[in-house]
């Protein structure tokens, strides 16, 4: 088990992340995403490899453009859990505003390895 990562490093690799999403930065998801990263998102078969997580944000991502805005971190072992909000349009102009989750577990190299994301919805 990798020892958790101070709480500053563990919020700079979510905003990494974040600013690259943001930022619609895709050939930088390789800088904060493992080569074999899974990335599990409500909605989807989980999308598995760094291959297969760019198209999503390239070509079936329904987000045009937005922010999200972070509100916690919480580090401890191998694991991130940060606590948000995105705020942006859809592809199609719709606005879009919705409370996020994400859990990450961290690789070795202190890449993302897994990814795991909940919405605010009520589902059922």
């Amino acid at each position: 088990m990798l020892a958790a990562p101070p709480a500053q490093s563990a919020r700079e690799l979510v905003t990494a992340l974040f600013d690259i999403v943001d930022g619609r930065r895709w050939d930088d998801l390789g800088r904060v995403f493992a080569d074999n990263c899974v990335y599990r998102r409500p909605g989807y078969e989980p999308f598995v490899g760094l291959e297969r997580i760019e198209r999503f944000y390239r070509v079936e991502r329904v987000i045009a453009s937005g922010r999200h805005d972070v509100e916690q971190v919480v580090a401890e072992g191998e694991s991130i859990v940060c606590r948000g909000r995105f705020r942006g349009l859809s592809r199609t102009g719709a606005v879009l505003d919705e409370g996020f989750c994400d859990v990450h577990t961290l690789a070795p190299d202190g890449r993302i390895r897994a990814r795991r994301t909940y919405f605010d919805r009520a589902a059922i």
